[in-house]
């Protein structure tokens, strides 16, 4: 069976590198669909072997990710983003898992050491199952490990942050419909035991960039839901998102969810998610009145 290796990439020259040379073993093929970066991104991956596609950088990212998914020819793709690495366990599971039949598969699934918590994890999330064989894998699930501030989270509901990433050819596709969409499946989805690694705030300036497009995001959406609202509705509105929203999550979090185990880098990673709420709140407040 071959694998393809699918990554988008805008302006990725600091990652580019350790993403491919992470799995380059297992991979027969290499496509980046790159959204016209102006670093040395295209050069780097070219240099390592990668079919590059340079296109426009859309401001839904997912075009593009669908984009490389399209252009892949093996019989399995692994998509990945510029700041993942695949470990060397990961990358031997990888490998085994796509030379099973699907009995085997289905035996593996049953055996995962992490399986009931794994599964529990795939309760909170909705993907598509259209294929009428009930047993049939298609698409998996990998663990990850997200890299906050010189250390792996994995308290805090932070771990496993499963995402799907490894699939069939033909079997799984992003509807690009919203930045936060889940990679939709043709057939049932199952999951690798062993973690992607998820380099994506390893400086705090790193973490504040990408939680300033979340926040950006959490914004448009209050100002959708509040041309609904009467005044009474605008005042309960306000209260909970800048002081009972921050809060409850703080708590949950740090406490509930243990991030205090994660030790400071737990808390302050909790700290900032909460403060999401207020800060999309006010960042609304203040174009309302500027506008």
């Amino acid at each position: 069976m071959r694998l393809s290796l699918v990554i988008a990439t805008h302006n990725e020259e600091e990652n580019m590198r350790d993403c491919i040379l992470s799995c380059k073993n297992i991979a027969d093929e290499i496509i980046a669909v790159d959204g016209s970066s102006t670093d040395k991104t295209v050069e780097i991956a070219r240099k390592l072997g990668a079919k590059v596609v340079i296109t426009d950088n859309h401001s839904m990212f997912h075009f593009n990710k669908q984009k490389a998914i399209d252009l892949a020819t093996g019989d399995w793709i692994l998509q990945l983003d510029a700041d993942e690495r695949v470990s060397p366990e990961l990358a031997r599971e990888i490998k085994q898992i796509i030379q099973m039949t699907n009995q085997e598969i289905n035996i593996y699934q049953q055996n995962l050491p992490d399986k009931d918590l794994f599964e529990r994890h795939q309760n909170l999330n909705v993907h598509s199952t259209l294929d009428p064989r009930p047993s049939t894998i298609n698409a998996f699930y990998i663990p990850r490990l997200n890299y906050f501030l010189g250390k792996y989270l994995r308290y805090g509901g932070v771990y496993p942050d499963g995402v799907i990433r490894l699939f069939r050819r033909g079997k799984a596709h992003l509807p690009c419909k919203s930045v936060h969409e889940l990679m939709e499946v043709d057939g049932k989805t199952g999951w690798l035991q062993n973690p992607l690694l998820h380099y994506d705030s390893p400086t705090f300036k790193r973490y504040l960039e990408r939680n300033n497009r979340y926040v950006d995001h959490l914004t448009l959406n209050i100002n959708s839901q509040m041309s609904k609202k009467n005044l009474l509705q605008k005042i309960i509105f306000a209260v909970n998102w800048i002081l009972v929203k921050p809060i409850w999550w703080f708590l949950m979090t740090t406490f509930r969810h243990k991030g205090i185990l994660d030790g400071w880098q737990g808390v302050v990673f909790s700290f900032f998610s909460a403060l999401r709420f207020p800060r999309a709140y006010l960042r609304y407040m203040f174009k309302k009145i500027n506008d």
